[in-house]
């Protein structure tokens, strides 16, 4: 008999993907067939799976955590905010359409199917499916189609279990207020509940661990405290990033875009020893000390190029180059870098041409078809070995593309500036090959040692499965799953 138990947040950013992550991780050390599964998700940060698709890539490192590829039926339904009112939709792992936010509540019905029929195949392959939810069951002006939390739960018989972040305060208001508020259907789908984030001595929570079991019936299932490797894992929420991590004497800086994508690109980088990374949010001047500025992915490139221009960035990164500095845009970011941009069918937003910043003498015309693969390529300037992905619309060439970047397979792929001072390229995930990152950094002037990212974010994993083991009731979860 397949299991399924559900990891739902009695609000956003409680930490339900790092701990469906480590759950995936414990059970799959026990000898299970685990798969993760997000009905919906929405996130600007996305992988490309084996079959094609994209999903969010809080489900791709959960498929990590598995020990299995990611794959489409993990995250059937993935939205990519495009504007502060509209977003993407992405259904199986291919662009459906794009709506406003008002809109989307009459879209939702028609995608419950396509969710129960990749919950039902995911189910066949696995021992136990290990289902997160989005935001919170108690945003009860949202329950009307829903097919991310409680509509999912209900519709499959998924047994629920909420998860508090007790870090932010007032967390047994945040369950107890929860089951105050929604359904009661919806409430007899809740069966348990855990305590995210602790900080400091556990025992001190007792009294209040005893008090939500009292006032909701939910059994509970453990106290996580505060894992300090957390940080080291992808983040999904661009409300996640900011500030300086890492220490050494080579800097990175990368402005927050409005819309910026895949921002995971510089994990790698963060972990990197002898280097540190700014995340510089808007209203922040870019750093005047900075070796090397990364113009990131943007799921809004025209528009983010004037969120560009609007927090100075622009005239931060002229005066970056004129004192030497270096700079890399990806996909996004690379397509800013050049003359112009030019939108004829108004793919990403209003038709027409945006100026570019000048530093890459190429030009990029949006196309509909968005290039979606996974990437082996050749860092020519390195001599060395690239794992990646493309996931993008828009076609960029001129002048600058004699100079590529990359090779794959034979074909030439993005482009550098004549004195070698400006590079883009359309590949995302190009930091976390060692090789690359170490040979790349110190040619741009730094001085690091060769270290392994994968082998880091392996450690990370089995860190956290192993916290989970001590803190958490796991087999009252299997047993739960079952019932």
């Amino acid at each position: 008999m397949t299991g399924s138990v559900m990891i739902q947040g009695a609000g956003s950013n409680v930490g339900k993907s790092m701990l469906v992550a480590g759950l995936a991780r414990a059970l799959t050390q026990r000898g299970l067939k685990v798969l993760p599964f997000k009905p919906q998700n929405m996130s600007n940060n996305a992988a490309v799976t084996a079959d094609g698709g994209e999903i969010g890539r809080a489900q791709a490192l959960q498929a990590r955590a598995c020990k299995v590829e990611p794959v489409i039926d993990m995250n059937p339904v993935l939205l990519k905010p495009e504007t502060e009112t509209g977003a993407q939709v992405v259904v199986h792992g291919k662009r459906m359409t794009s709506v406003k936010a008002r809109d989307y509540a009459k879209l939702k019905p028609q995608l419950m199917d396509a969710v129960l029929a990749s919950f039902e195949r995911l189910k066949e392959q696995a021992d136990i499916v290990i289902v997160e939810g989005a935001g919170s069951p108690a945003e009860v002006n949202l329950r009307a189609g829903d097919i991310a939390n409680m509509g999912f739960a209900r519709a499959a018989n998924v047994p629920v279990v909420l998860t508090g972040d007790i870090d932010r305060g007032g967390v047994i208001a945040q369950l107890v207020g929860t089951q105050a508020v929604i359904d009661p259907a919806d409430s007899r789908m809740i069966k348990g509940f855990m305590i995210n984030k602790f900080r400091g001595d556990i025992s001190l929570f007792d009294d209040g661990y005893r008090l939500i079991e009292q006032q909701t019936g939910w059994a509970g299932y453990g106290v996580v405290p505060w894992f300090d490797g957390a940080h080291k894992l992808p983040a999904e929420d661009a409300l996640d990033i900011g500030g300086t991590t890492g220490a050494g004497g080579f800097k990175v800086a990368c402005p927050v875009l409005s819309r910026i994508a895949n921002f995971d690109d510089l994990d790698p980088l963060k972990v990197t020893p002898g280097v540190s990374v700014e995340m510089v949010k808007a209203g922040t001047a870019l750093p005047g000390d900075a070796n090397l500025i990364v113009l990131p992915g943007s799921k809004s490139t025209r528009g983010d190029l004037e969120f560009v221009r609007q927090q100075g960035w622009d005239i931060d990164i002229a005066a970056h180059v004129r004192r030497g500095g270096y700079v890399l845009g990806l996909c996004g970011g690379y397509q800013m870098l050049g003359r112009t941009i030019a939108d004829p069918e108004g793919i990403e937003g209003p038709a027409g041409t945006t100026p570019g910043l000048q530093l890459l003498d190429v030009e990029t015309t949006m196309v509909p078809d968005k290039t979606l693969t996974r990437v082996r390529a050749r860092h020519l300037a390195g001599n060395c070995d690239v794992t990646g992905y493309e996931i993008h619309i828009g076609r960029t060439d001129g002048p600058d593309r004699a100079q590529p970047m990359l090779e794959i397979d034979g074909r030439a792929e993005g482009a550098i500036s004549p004195d070698g001072r400006i590079m883009g390229s359309y590949v995302h995930g190009i930091f976390s090959s060692d090789a690359f990152r170490t040979s790349f950094i110190n040619q741009l002037g730094g001085n690091v040692p060769s270290s392994s990212y994968e082998q880091s974010i392996e450690t990370v994993l089995d860190d956290l499965a192993a916290h989970l083991e001590t803190h958490v009731d796991i087999d009252g979860l299997v047993k739960l799953s079952r019932s």
